[in-house]
């Protein structure tokens, strides 16, 4: 690149900035992208013919981009002002320095957009389940649907999350009380891309993919690093953790968590499995009970077992919604 101080600034030197670069360039991540890389921004960074003359508009669109890419990612880039129209251009530093740097940050994000609160189908399980001795299953399989496969690509890239919370605390029978106290220990899991094969910081909190926050006990297996672009698309549902009660005589308990994503790369499936291993003691019974519903939208859980699916979409402070609004259904047997 001939692009240096003191020098001229060719067609070349700034398309290297808008386009073509590898790794360094304003549209691999702003704009469409590809893969891991694109958050669905209008591309007002475009190319200049070669031997064409920049102009000071679109140097200032190629500024004004990257700092918004900067602000985006929480990434320290060159302080520098925008050119006005009928200004001498003049070179700006480091700006493949903060590209390369965007670029490596790109899945990271100042903050996050509000929780989504509504969905279809039913969270909770109302009826009672189980009866005297015998084991017994509760699953909920839970969707969060795309538009298409750039939506889900442009939600994941620019810092969005889907997040599972459970919550139990009916109490009628004898093992109520047990399940409740179990289910209190599980947590807040967080699912996020795993952008650029890393964890991506998205409003001060780290996520490693697969992030548990809260909760007590250690789940095994426990899938931490995998997240969205680690799932190959089409398989099946991978057990992301399990959490086994640890508390006699209720060790053969246990709540597990699986996911995929479907051929399209539009749908990711959760699956959440309660397991009750039931009782070879005599007189004992290990059914639980059902209780009041958690409705859409959300704002407080009811009593009955649950298992509340939403999304967290990125921030549109520096961006527009170009993910649009996924769509999350659920059911519960």
């Amino acid at each position: 690149m001939t692009y240096s101080a003191g020098s001229t600034i060719v067609a070349s030197d700034y398309n290297g900035f808008a386009n073509v670069t590898a790794n360094a360039n304003v549209n691999d991540v702003w704009a469409v992208g590809s893969a891991d890389k694109g958050w669905g921004q209008t591309a007002n960074v475009s190319q200049v013919a070669v031997g064409g003359t920049v102009t000071a508009t679109q140097w200032a669109n190629l500024v004004n981009t990257i700092t918004a890419m900067g602000a985006q990612t929480n990434t320290t880039i060159t302080s520098r002002t925008a050119p006005a129209a009928g200004n001498t251009i003049t070179i700006l530093a480091n700006v493949n320095t903060d590209l390369t740097n965007i670029t490596t940050n790109r899945g990271n994000a100042a903050a996050s957009g509000t929780t989504s609160s509504t969905w279809t189908g039913n969270i909770a399980k109302l009826t009672a389940t189980g009866s005297g001795q015998a084991s017994w299953t509760i699953t909920w399989t839970q969707t969060v649907t795309f538009a298409s496969a750039n939506a889900a690509r442009y939600f994941w890239n620019a810092g969005g999350l889907v997040r599972l919370d459970m919550s139990k605390t009916g109490n009628v029978t004898d093992t109520d009380p047990d399940w409740n106290t179990f289910v209190g220990t599980v947590g807040t899991f967080y699912l996020s891309g795993r952008v650029n094969g890393a964890a991506q910081t998205i409003a001060g909190t780290s996520y490693t993919g697969f992030t548990r926050s809260g909760g007590s006990g250690t789940p095994s297996p426990n899938l931490t690093t995998t997240g969205w672009y680690t799932f190959t698309p089409g398989a099946a549902l991978t057990t992301m953790m399990t959490l086994t009660n640890i508390t006699a005589p209720y060790t053969n308990d246990t709540i597990s968590i699986q996911a995929n994503v479907d051929s399209t790369s539009t749908v990711l499936t959760l699956r959440t499995i309660w397991t009750d291993g039931g009782t070879s003691v005599v007189g004992a019974t290990r059914n639980i009970s059902g209780g009041t519903d958690t409705t859409s939208p959300y704002t407080a859980f009811g009593t009955a077992p649950a298992v509340l699916c939403r999304f967290v979409p990125p921030s549109t402070t520096y961006l527009t919604a170009s993910w649009g609004t996924p769509a999350v259904a659920s059911t519960v047997v």
